[in-house]
């Protein structure tokens, strides 16, 4: 059987070697380029900040790879990214498989994600859209029905201009060939948001309890400043 096996499906590791090679080099690029979203993503990270500990939420969505990527998005601001820090409230709509199923079923599979935002949604809000290809007609019936209520819509895709980035009203786009590695930063650029959050709400490292700690850190702390230490 192994024998055969081999016969069937010969090793190809020079192949195998060579896409690993050809992908590793497509996402240095893409995520080198992704680094120049630095702004944006930091005012994300600030804006989620504000609106998820002031009562507000966020929501998630994608198709395929990218319905994992929302979810893994949203479980990191639920639970934590890497520090403690208090939950915040976000949902991931394409994990909602009860909910996709009947929707689709009584309305159509481009209302699956447009009628929960309907329902979860609320004017402040934000919905997280995110497709490699910025087409996929669910995530755009999304995004509209986001913008009708007043929620902000922000756009994970890949190369633009497209129909997403016109829905959007903030985009990160990802000027890569391959799905994969479109893939791979927006997970990179979701991890980064996530980091951009926990610098406003992760608390600062705690000071000494004592008062006399305290005095000698801060007397210690000058005199290396002044040149003594």
């Amino acid at each position: 059987m192994l024998e055969r096996h081999r016969r069937e499906h010969p090793p190809l590791r020079d192949r195998t070697e060579l896409w690993l090679e050809t992908h590793a080099h497509e996402l240095a690029v893409a995520a080198r380029e992704a680094a120049r979203h630095a702004d944006v993503v930091d005012r994300w990270g600030a804006r989620l900040a504000g609106l998820l500990t002031d009562g507000g939420r966020v929501l998630a969505a994608g198709n395929g790879g990218s319905a994992a990527e929302a979810q893994h998005f949203t479980a990191e601001l639920v639970g934590r990214f890497v520090d403690e820090r208090r939950p915040l409230s976000a949902l991931c709509l394409s994990a909602e498989t009860s909910s996709l199923t009947a929707i689709a079923n009584d309305y159509g599979a481009q209302e699956v994600f447009a009628r929960q935002v309907g329902a979860h949604g609320r004017a402040g809000d934000v919905l997280v859209v995110l497709s490699t290809s910025g087409r996929s007609p669910n995530v755009l019936a999304a995004a509209e029905r986001a913008r009708e209520q007043g929620m902000h819509v922000w756009a994970l895709t890949g190369p633009g201009p497209n129909p997403l980035t016109e829905r959007a009203d903030e985009v990160l786009t990802v000027p890569a060939a391959s799905t994969s590695v479109i893939q791979e930063v927006h997970l990179m650029l979701l991890h980064a948001v996530c980091a951009a959050v926990d610098a406003r709400l992760v608390p600062a490292a705690e000071e000494p309890a004592s008062g006399d700690e305290r005095t000698g850190e801060l007397a210690a702390r000058d005199a290396v400043r002044a040149g003594v230490a």
